[in-house]
């Protein structure tokens, strides 16, 4: 299995992209949201692969990170979920917005992916619920940068934040929000260390009227 692949970035198309290691131009089908964070071309990049081997192929699959890689595996083993499928759920859905989907069990938030049906999207919930926790979806958004704290945090720091991230998602589902919607409030606050679980959900409801 090819783990990644890191050099150049050589090309960009419509959903893959090319990525030159030892002087071979190595074709990368991506999801939407690596081609949201692509680098200039030229520069070097560093693409985590899954690695299909078919009859007729071989096709490369990336992501920039080594969760979303592991997401679209977890999707290739929900029955009727082949790699394309797969790939066309994280273009319409962004990695961490899928995995709180699947915890908060938002079949709907799923479901506008195109090709997958409600009952699709339920399959998907019913077989990787237990494989998903919200610890992972909150480190996941803090790995990710999109709410991080202070670099200089340490282990428990982060793990604080993640907790309050998380419990705060809860509360406002609790209120009646769906889990996409939780999660993306969530996701705009701007995490700092020492802050607890109501400060997360008074910032969160804040921007809840912007979304």
């Amino acid at each position: 299995m090819i783990s990644f692949v890191r050099g150049p970035l050589a090309g960009v198309e419509e959903d893959c992209v090319v990525v030159e290691a030892g002087g071979v131009g190595l074709e990368i089908r991506v999801p939407l949201s690596v081609l949201e964070r692509l680098p200039s071309l030229g520069e070097e990049i560093k693409i985590y692969t899954y690695l299909q081997v078919r009859g007729d192929g071989m096709s490369l699959y990336g992501f920039l990170n080594l969760q979303d890689r592991q997401m679209f595996k977890q999707l290739l083993g929900v029955s009727g979920i082949g790699p394309k499928a797969a790939l066309g759920i994280l273009s319409a859905m962004r990695p961490d917005d899928l995995r709180m989907a699947i915890v908060s069990g938002d079949a709907k938030a799923i479901s506008r992916a195109p090709g997958v049906g409600t009952k699709t999207a339920q399959r998907i919930i019913l077989d990787l619920k237990d494989k998903i926790s919200m610890d992972q979806v909150t480190e996941g958004w803090l790995q990710a940068g999109g709410s991080a704290g202070s670099p200089d945090s340490g282990a428990a720091a982060a793990a604080g934040l993640a907790g309050a991230a998380r419990e705060a998602v809860e509360a406002l589902v609790a209120l009646g929000y769906t889990g996409a919607e939780a999660s993306r409030a969530v996701k705009k606050v701007s995490l700092e260390e020492g802050m607890t679980a109501e400060d997360v959900l008074k910032a969160s409801l804040k921007h809840l009227s912007f979304l």
